[in-house]
């Protein structure tokens, strides 16, 4: 069971709300569809594929078009090609064969301007991907699980090879629903909802055929044609996201284990707590997902523990790459990107590079300052932190300066003997001593 690489894979979402025979109804449901399901599948917290990745075929009539993006797409995808069409369902020809409906599509002729479906599956079929996962959302579109999905021996091989899936709405000869009283269609509006909400007691990550089992309960209980399913090889295993029902319940488990490395590596075992946070960061990255405030937070917290596990560059360089997304992600004064920026300050200066640290904890003085205020804990921290580094430069008459405000600050706001108190009191001492040896 695995995330399929968003970076290799390719989504291809077809759907068709209106029409231009009057013997095909409109089908306004589809387009609500279509596109809340592109925004789930694409979402930065939980995206299968970039918005890049996805492409969108709404209520486009010319086949040809429609053929040109699905080849592309398809021939684009390395590792999961995921092919999805809502609509009308046509059935035409001496073999009774699918085909999905397009705006200009007839009812009683789809053969000319509809997409067979035939087609549709020879193209997902060559495609390079890994993993092919065909959805279906339309009447009779249980036929492409049934002797056409394989055409021939050979197919059949090819199929299995190939590692596809198909999932479809209804069964072989069942309409599938749009109910008048819900904004999606039927099947998709199911599918949306645990894809969106996940599923309470299941697996850390949802796969095809977890989605499959779960719908058919869901619909089956609800007295809605029942989805139908087909695949070979280890298409079933991939999963189309996280189960966010089971991230709601790991996230604080991971929040509390996160809390305690990081008391572990103030407490001394820097080395213990950065073997715990790396593992933290790996359980959050796929459970929460590379975005999530959590994942980024562990990262911030594992580089920190590097560094004071005594490996300050490669904690600089873990940091420097952490902030590039949190000022993207969170922006420039969100906490989060203030503490890295400090951090990162702290550890090139342990690395030896004193004058670059300076430079920046003046800038994040500043800042924090604007932000937090001049005398909050944060922005005395940095304080600190900026005379810490100045006395080991030519700047320690500045460092004095700065360690005798934080000294005040602190006895008025903590008392004499709260220990950063202390701490800046100790550190005063240390650089007046070297200036008075020197």
């Amino acid at each position: 069971m695995r995330l399929p690489d968003p970076h290799r894979s390719r989504v291809v979402l077809i759907g068709a709300s209106r029409y231009s025979d009057p013997a095909l109804p409109d089908l306004p449901a589809v387009e609500r569809t279509v596109a809340d399901l592109a925004g789930l599948l694409t979402e930065p917290l939980y995206r299968l594929v970039p918005e890049s990745h996805c492409t969108v075929l709404l209520d486009d009539g010319d086949l040809r078009t429609v053929g040109d993006r699905l080849r592309s797409a398809v021939a684009e995808a390395e590792d999961l090609l995921l092919v999805y069409y809502a609509g009308h369902g046509l059935v035409a020809g001496r073999r009774h064969a699918l085909y999905l409906a397009l705006p200009d599509s007839r009812w009683e002729a789809p053969e000319f301007n509809s997409l067979e479906y035939d087609k549709l599956r020879d193209a997902v079929l060559d495609s390079p991907a890994e993993t092919k996962v065909v959805v279906l959302d339309c009447c009779f579109s249980g036929r492409a699980v049934g002797d056409s999905l394989s055409g021939d021996t050979g197919r059949i091989d090819r199929l299995e090879v190939a590692g596809t899936y198909v999932l479809t709405s209804a069964q072989r000869d069942q309409v599938a629903l749009a109910l008048p009283d819900e904004e999606h269609t039927a099947f998709s509006g199911r599918l949306i909802r645990l894809l969106r909400e996940g599923v309470v007691g299941g697996p850390e990550l949802l796969t095809v055929d977890d989605l499959y089992r779960r719908l058919s309960a869901i619909m089956a209980a609800e007295g809605l044609p029942t989805p139908r399913n087909r695949g070979a090889g280890t298409a079933s295993s991939i999963a189309l996201g996280i189960n966010r029902a089971f991230g709601a319940t790991a996230g604080p488990e991971l929040r509390r284990r996160h809390t305690a490395a990081v008391e572990q590596g103030r407490s001394g075992d820097w080395t213990g707590a950065a073997a715990l946070l790396r593992e933290i960061v790996d359980e959050q990255t796929r459970i929460l997902g590379a975005e999530h405030e959590d994942t980024l937070r562990g990262r911030q917290s594992h580089a920190h523990s590097l560094g004071g596990a005594g490996s300050p560059v490669e904690a600089a360089g873990l940091l420097r790459r952490l902030l590039a997304e949190q000022l993207r992600l969170l922006g420039p004064d969100h906490e989060d990107t203030l503490r890295t920026r400090q951090f990162l300050a702290v550890n090139l200066g342990e690395a030896g590079h004193r004058e670059e640290a300076v430079g920046m904890l003046r800038v994040l003085l500043a800042d924090r300052g604007r932000v937090l205020g001049t005398e909050h804990p944060h922005t005395l921290r940095t304080r600190h932190l900026l005379a810490r580094n100045l006395a080991f430069t030519d700047g320690r008459e500045e460092a004095l300066a700065l360690l005798r405000e934080v000294v005040a600050v602190r006895e008025r706001l903590l008392g004499a003997e709260h220990p950063h108190t202390r701490r800046a009191r100790a550190d005063l001492a240390g650089v007046s001593h070297v200036r008075e040896v020197r």
